[in-house]
């Protein structure tokens, strides 16, 4: 696990397959998304190395209901009582009324790429397999959130129908989940990206959430999977699309 400070009070984590946001002030701390099942030990681990506790949560954010951006967070949540917010329709997701997620099926058709077993077998060993709901997720207010970070939700539907990114104003970052990366363990490629199709539960209309993301104002973006990247997103989505900015 690496935790990087991006910007005051803002703090991105790398575990072994995904990423999450800690965003603290004062004794406070928003958490946006939380890992595989098998991270929930890691998720604890992050907020004790910048000095917090699960006990300093006063909320989560979800930007979308796969199992490797809830499964950490849900006991977690279950435990310490935070509430658990993102869309009205990706609360539904998390709460598993419906599931849009790659199934094994859909992994194992990806196998002749070189990198996709090695990765496969590290996500089982955190808990992909496992079934995992967040049975208290509701959808968000409108407007920015009065939590640290002022975090405004971003409607960035495509990679889930209710996926959600988070722009942190104040701080000039934008958290943008699985709707840009800048990495991932079965591809080489670095840089901005979008994920593989096959991970989408639409990818014409993830596609378009890119130009969502290409308005907003920003100096960092923090993906679901990757390192920090800095740039505006409108150069991060020009990046992703392979053209000039």
């Amino acid at each position: 696990m690496r935790i990087e400070r991006v910007a005051d009070g803002v703090h991105l984590v790398r575990a072994a397959a995904v990423n999450w946001v800690l965003i603290d002030d004062g004794d406070a701390v928003t958490l946006i998304d939380g890992g595989y099942p098998g991270d929930a030990a890691a998720v604890e681990a992050s907020l004790a190395a910048i000095g917090r506790a699960p006990g300093d949560v006063v909320a989560a954010l979800v930007t979308h209901g796969h199992v490797d951006h809830v499964g950490g967070l849900a006991p977690l949540a279950a435990r310490h009582g935070f509430p658990v917010l993102t869309g009205e329709t990706e609360a539904r997701h998390a709460r598993r009324e419906f599931l849009e997620q790659a199934t094994p099926a859909d992994v194992a058709r990806q196998a002749w790429r070189p990198r996709v077993l090695v990765w496969a077998a590290t996500i089982a060993r955190l808990g992909a397999l496992r079934s995992v709901s967040v049975p208290t997720a509701r959808a968000l207010p409108d407007g920015p959130l009065n939590l640290p970070g002022r975090p405004v939700p971003v409607a960035t539907p495509g990679h889930t129908s209710g996926h959600t990114a988070y722009l942190l104003g104040d701080a000039g970052v934008l958290v943008s989940g699985d709707a840009l990366a800048t990495g991932h363990p079965i591809t080489a490629r670095t840089g901005p990206q979008r994920l593989p199709a096959f991970f989408d539960h639409d990818t014409a209309r993830a596609d378009a959430a890119l130009d969502t993301l290409a308005a907003l104002d920003a100096a960092v973006l923090l993906p679901g999977h990757g390192p920090a990247w800095r740039g505006t997103p409108a150069e991060a989505v020009a990046s992703a699309r392979g053209r000039e900015s």
